[in-house]
């Protein structure tokens, strides 16, 4: 076991797609974490299904190395807004931070939001200029803007002396200096070792632990993942868990104990001071508790997080085909299948509307709730949801709402469209430079104006821009905002859909159905021309007499449905309609099926705004 003085606890910290993941893949063949010969995927770190098919990091997660008799915690965070949740609890974890920027993009909004978060938990940063082989790499403009950032972030001198190297995580090589030979990554783990502060040794103080992240095992029960502040841990001790909420602490042993060494937990009988720990076996355990001697409570203060800015209401499915598909159907199954995620991750608060089928859940955006959805239709579970919301927050009696930070990088010829695109949903224009591959435009956007944008910016620069976007501040509500401009087509009867009845109606708008498809009445299978919604028959064949037989039909050609992704069909969503999720499909809907009610009900809106 090493010495205290050779512990580091790191975070790396990056914008999305900015090489974080890959560079601790690099950082673990150079340590010799991986034998030579030993077969390891890429993205090691990214282990979640999820992760590895979009490409991005979702869960924070822990890992060490061992070097040169060093011993370096490292914790790989999310680079996505959406998850910036996990960014938060996880640097309490951390003594510096490892920040990459991309020698091309250089600062982004998440590089702002976690430099930011780092600087508010008094952390130093080491700074990696990544990615220095890129045709249109500005190493040195990159790192003026890098200084700039961290004097408007308000850095302190000490901050401002950050250290810097020069290098590509995927190619595995580190430069003090630009004229350096491109060798290895030694430099990086030089860097490491001097400048990031080696955590206090305070082994002879009575322990404390505090929980940062929560997992569960079928063998071990729910697993605490956190930082020994102070003292020693040891397996099979009696621990007090506390928190500044808790109005009494609860005393249990510690069932099991565990260290990180590389990608694996390993069974250990004690961790000191300063070392990161795997705490197991204890069901009282929420993120931000502490672990102390029962004859001397004292907990840590509580994790505070960023407010959720998006809403979503979760149902049971109350469509004709509910129960079909899915294995976990009840409202009971999904309220602790919710419960379980947001004790998991607490940027997620579950309220319960009051009914005994409808909850709300509040994220940090809709692809921090889409991928908890996506998990859950993954592992059978059947329900619907509605329409994301913004969180309004009430400031000197006024309502507050939301507002981003938000970057488009897209060729010069399409930024015309994207500036009245975000000009019609409040956005204001903050920033705008050139690029070598386009334009770069910087806008503050209310929350409810990105609902949706990212496929509508596909659309208008032909899939050409790049949209990132974290949150800023709380602006006073600025009232509605345009809403979609196509109705939609519904189904007005329960069937299937025929070729033949959806060719006769190929001039009123688009399909999101195949032929073949079940329908049922109020579904939704299409986007309309015009901004009203329609009843259509698609379950319509072609009438059969003896002049005209099956055998002379017509060859109908239709072309392809129009299939959303999931994100896609939660920001197309209007206050009216549901999507109805299964483990097999994505069905819109409306929340009124039948043709009449749906008219009863506009008329009683109609006469409640009279």
């Amino acid at each position: 076991m090493p010495s205290r003085k050779q512990i580091r606890n790191i975070a790396i910290v990056a914008h999305v797609d900015h090489g974080k993941t890959t560079l601790v893949d690099t950082m673990f063949r150079f340590a010799g974490t991986f034998r030579k010969n030993q077969v390891v995927q890429e993205r090691a770190m990214d282990s979640d299904a999820q992760e590895r098919e979009r490409g991005i990091t979702i869960l924070a997660k822990n890992t060490a190395i061992d070097y040169h008799g060093y011993r370096i915690n490292i914790v790989d965070t999310p680079g996505h807004a959406d998850f910036g949740g996990q960014v938060e609890r996880t640097l309490r974890m951390a003594d510096a931070v490892l920040l990459l920027v991309d020698a091309a993009e250089g600062p982004m909004p998440q590089t702002r939001f976690v430099l930011k978060k780092a600087f508010e938990n008094g952390l130093r940063a080491l700074v990696l200029i990544n990615k220095i082989d890129r045709p249109d790499a500005r190493v040195n403009e990159v790192l003026d803007l890098v200084f700039e950032l961290f004097i408007e972030l308000g850095a302190h001198d000490e901050q401002l002396d950050f250290p810097v190297v020069y290098g590509s995580g995927r190619d595995g090589y580190a430069m003090h200096d630009m004229k350096d030979e491109k060798k290895d990554l030694e430099p990086l783990f030089d860097m490491i070792l001097k400048h990031a502060p080696a955590p206090p040794q305070d082994d002879a103080e009575p322990v404390q632990f505090q929980a940062a992240t929560l997992d569960h095992d079928d063998f071990l029960g729910r697993i605490a993942i956190g930082r020994v502040r102070r003292g020693v841990l040891k397996n099979g001790m009696r621990v007090a868990v506390c928190h500044p909420d808790r109005s009494k602490a609860v005393v249990v042993p510690i069932k099991g104990l565990f260290r990180y060494e590389g990608l694996q937990r390993v069974a250990t009988e004690i961790v000191h001071a300063g070392d990161i720990a795997v705490v197991a076996g204890i069901e009282d355990m929420k993120i931000g508790d502490t672990l102390c001697p029962p004859e001397f409570q004292e907990s840590l203060p509580a994790i505070l997080m960023d407010e959720p800015t998006i809403s979503m209401e979760f149902y049971v499915s109350s469509s004709p085909f509910a129960g079909q598909e899915g294995q976990y159907v009840t409202s009971r199954q999904i309220l602790t299948r919710l419960e379980r995620a947001a004790l998991r991750d607490v940027a997620l608060q579950l309220n319960e509307k009051g009914t005994d089928d409808g909850y709300e859940l509040k994220g940090r955006g809709v692809m921090h709730l889409g991928v908890l959805i996506e998990n859950m239709r993954r592992e059978g579970f059947e329900f619907s949801v509605g329409k994301p919301r913004v969180v309004l927050k009430e400031i000197d009696g006024h309502k507050h709402e939301p507002y981003e930070r938000t970057v488009v990088e897209l060729p010069n010829e399409h930024a015309g469209k994207i500036i009245e695109y975000f000009g019609k949903r409040r956005g204001e224009m903050t920033h705008m430079e050139p690029m070598p591959a386009g334009t770069r435009i910087e806008f503050l956007v209310p929350s409810r104006g990105l609902i949706g944008a990212r496929t509508a910016l596909m659309t208008l620069s032909q899939c050409m821009a790049i949209l990132s976007h974290v949150f800023e501040e709380w602006r006073r509500d600025g009232g509605p905002l345009p809403m979609r401009q196509n109705g939609v087509l519904i189904a007005d009867r329960t069937g299937e859909s025929v070729p033949y009845g959806m060719f006769g109606l190929l001039d009123r708008g688009t399909f999101f159905v195949a032929p073949g498809t079940p329908v049922y009445e109020g579904m939704i299978i299409g986007e309309n021309n015009k901004d009203n919604d329609l009843g259509v028959n698609v379950c319509r064949e072609k009438k059969l007499t003896n002049i005209r037989s099956a055998g002379k039909d017509d060859n109908v050609k239709l072309p392809p449905p129009h299939v959303m992704s999931l994100e896609e069909a939660l920001e197309y969503l209007e206050d009216d309609e549901l999507l109805e999720v299964t483990p097999k499909t994505l069905r819109l809907r409306k929340r009124i099926l039948t043709e009449m009610e749906r008219k009863k009900q506009t008329r009683k809106d109609v006469k409640a705004r009279v």
